[in-house]
């Protein structure tokens, strides 16, 4: 590992702060945590600390002595200095002397002490730091210190690499007893230029910025040293000849880890899943002894709230028995269910006050031939968990390599997993209505179809973009979040529309939700149109529909968790306009269409519905533009754009509202909603 540090890079973070308000310890402090964190070598969201002691003024101008350490919600990878809230050091330090302490009381402590009362909790390891005297420490979970320590013989292997250079402290959950055993250790060790705590992660002090960062990454590099020496390979499992695609297993694995199901509601609790695969991954997955490794509990306590402390282990799957792989992907997750409530049920008895239970579903699967699945409730938990899981494999297969992997104690797992603290850090915000969902939109880099993206994103589906435009797409999706997909597809081709579902699965695991909006209006008087103008107008119009739906059909039937078809058919399909046959037409057997996915898979619980919009102000278009087009038309523009009963006009927005409200309506299938401001000679009864 090499060191980031960078006289000017630091400089600048001084400068840049300074203007703020904020001193030179502490930009240094947040300089040197930002390279930690943005390793994820040394850091995963969220993971580990760092602190400073510094001097700062109360409100009545008084310069009195702090600890400045990274604060709760806050990730080292971009903290800033209102991510290290600041605490009166003398009276942390005081604390020592008391023989106990509760969590609650130290949080309690902590937070009465804050210079800023509306800061962010301090670290639940705030008092480590508090209780030694040097004036920077970092603290990482570094992968290959972890695989070192991570050993039935973990304190021999490490002091062979270190010797008396680092103290070393037996696991105990961070608080009150590990600052205090932590500061014991230091006391008989003050020459020490840093500690490994066991089983959980790596500390370096320093009287500067530099100097503790540049110790830390001199430490981690005698680990990777040590590893890099006498390994052993793991032995690997014989796979089917036919590994089934990525495509065609994450729905079942997705169908499979959904959370609740209420059949008679017709509603289902779903997850989100990220896949990885890499060659490191492929050979942990196919280990002949996989069963012991993988299960023996998570690398760090840290990473447990993110991904319990197993995964779920399932077959290799062969293309040819799918049907038997998806049976046995149940029985192997309501293994892992029955498993976890026993886990449950023997460490909660030694328990008090008694814990309410956690979902015993599994955040991380493995899949022999194929390779890893975060599981989340989000894109985001998803690509944590698969993150954190990716480490372990790393960490583990170091760990095999020199020995044998052996982690912390289950009692101790359960502890840190049901720790309420630990629990804190996910948050506790309601969940939007329709969270854990997957939404495809057609046509959605522009018009309805990017409004209703933004509308669907906004009630908390993932969002997957698909235009023939691809730079379009892009551009609607980053208007959402960094997380929405952006897929360039030409709905009118088959294979293009399978390729870009097979796209959105391998990112989220599965579709729930699709909007078919593309479309484009053909003129022309019937009599003698072309055939070439009406054949493009039904692949767009109507065919590509067909397409989508299929494709969303199959996906859907595979999860096993119902789902729901919307389709933008236009007021043309029941209210044809002069010279816009070639588009009425096609129209007209889109809500045919609808109606018939209604009925055929109603028995799925796949709803069907659709939208009939007219005269729609997209956005897209000037007002020069507009007032054209309704010239060529014979029209005035007001009577274009408002020439409706309530004589209003219509936006893409409000088209979107119907769009999320059919998402919304899990009781409505082959419904139509108009939305043109009210056109008698278009409305359904």
């Amino acid at each position: 590992m090499k060191s980031r540090w960078s006289d000017s890079d630091a400089e600048a973070f001084v400068a840049r702060y300074a203007a703020t308000g904020v001193n030179r310890d502490l930009a240094l402090r947040t300089y040197t945590t930002r390279l930690l964190g943005s390793d994820p070598k040394l850091v995963l969201h969220g993971g580990g600390n760092s602190s400073v002691k510094t001097k700062a003024r109360d409100l009545l101008g008084e310069e009195v002595e702090v600890i400045c350490v990274k604060g709760s919600g806050w990730d080292m990878g971009n903290i800033e200095p209102a991510g290290l809230p600041a605490v009166r050091l003398a009276e942390l330090r005081r604390l020592r002397a008391l023989k106990k302490l509760s969590d609650e009381d130290m949080v309690n402590f902590q937070r009465v002490n804050l210079l800023d009362s509306s800061a962010p909790n301090p670290s639940v390891e705030t008092l480590l730091h508090a209780f030694l005297p040097h004036k920077f420490i970092d603290h990482t979970h570094s992968t290959a210190v972890l695989a070192l320590t991570d050993q039935p013989d973990g304190e021999a292997v490490v002091r062979e690499v270190y010797g008396d250079r680092l103290a070393y402290v037996p696991y105990t959950i961070p608080g009150f007893a590990l600052a205090k055993s932590v500061a014991d250790v230091f006391d008989r060790n003050p020459k020490v230029e840093g500690l490994v705590l066991l089983q959980h992660g790596l500390f370096t002090v320093g009287g500067d910025a530099r100097e503790a960062y540049e110790r830390m990454i001199r430490f981690v590099t005698m680990a990777e040293e040590r590893l890099a020496r006498q390994r052993k390979k793991l032995a690997l499992i014989k796979l089917p000849a036919n590994i089934a695609r990525l495509p065609d297993i994450a729905p079942i694995l997705r169908g499979a880890v959904a959370i609740e199901r209420n059949e008679m509601a017709g509603t289902v609790k779903r997850q989100i899943l990220c896949f990885r695969t890499s060659p490191a991954i492929l050979d942990y997955v196919n280990g002949a002894d996989i069963a012991r490794y993988s299960q023996q509990g998570v690398v760090t306590p840290d990473h447990t709230i993110r991904t319990k402390n197993w995964p779920l282990i399932v077959p290799a799957p062969d293309a040819h028995k799918l049907d038997d792989w998806k049976k046995a992907v149940h029985a192997a997750v309501e293994a892992f269910v029955a498993r976890y409530h026993e886990y449950f049920a023997r460490n909660n008895a030694r328990t008090e006050p008694k814990k309410k239970e956690l979902d015993p579903l599994p955040r991380v699967i493995l899949v022999p031939g194929v390779g890893l699945f975060g599981i989340g409730a989000s894109a985001r938990d998803a690509a944590i968990a698969a993150d954190i899981a990716e480490n372990t494999v790393e960490a583990i297969t170091d760990a095999e390599a020199i020995g044998s992997y052996a982690c912390i104690s289950e009692a101790d797992m359960f502890d840190v997993e049901y720790w309420s603290l630990e629990q804190a850090k996910l948050g506790k915000a309601a969940e939007k209505v329709l969270a854990r969902q997957v939404c495809v939109i057609t046509g959605g880099g522009s018009g309805i179809g990017a409004a209703t993206a933004k509308a669907m994103a906004a009630e908390g589906a993932e969002i997957a973009i698909l235009d023939r435009d691809h730079d379009m797409a892009v551009k609607a999706a980053k208007a959402i979040h960094s997380r929405a997909l952006a897929i360039s597809c030409d709905v009118t081709d088959p294979l293009s529309v399978r390729a870009a579902f097979d796209k959105v699965v391998d990112a989220f695991g599965g579709v729930d939700i699709v909007v078919s909006n593309a479309g484009a209006a053909w003129q022309g008087n019937i009599g003698s149109v072309d055939d070439e103008v009406l054949r493009k107008s039904f692949e767009l119009n109507f065919f590509a529909h067909q397409s989508v739906a299929q494709n969303a059909v199959r996906i859907m039937k595979s999860q096993g968790t119902y789902g729901c078809l919307l389709f933008n058919t236009s007021k043309q399909a029941v209210n044809p306009g002069k010279d816009f046959g070639p588009y009425g037409l096609p129209k007209a057997a889109t809500l045919f269409l609808v109606r018939q996915y209604a009925l055929d898979h109603g028995k799925d619980g796949i709803r069907a519905n659709a939208v009939n919009a007219d005269r729609v102000r997209t956005g897209l278009l000037t007002d020069e533009m507009v007032a054209a087009r309704s010239k060529a038309r014979g029209v005035s523009e007001q009577s274009y754009m408002s020439g409706n009963l309530l004589g209003r006009e219509v936006y893409a927005s409000e088209v979107a509202e119907a769009f999320v409200y059919l998402a919304h309506a899990e009781k409505t299938t082959a419904g139509v909603i108009t939305v043109d401001g009210g056109n008698i000679e278009a409305s359904m009864r």
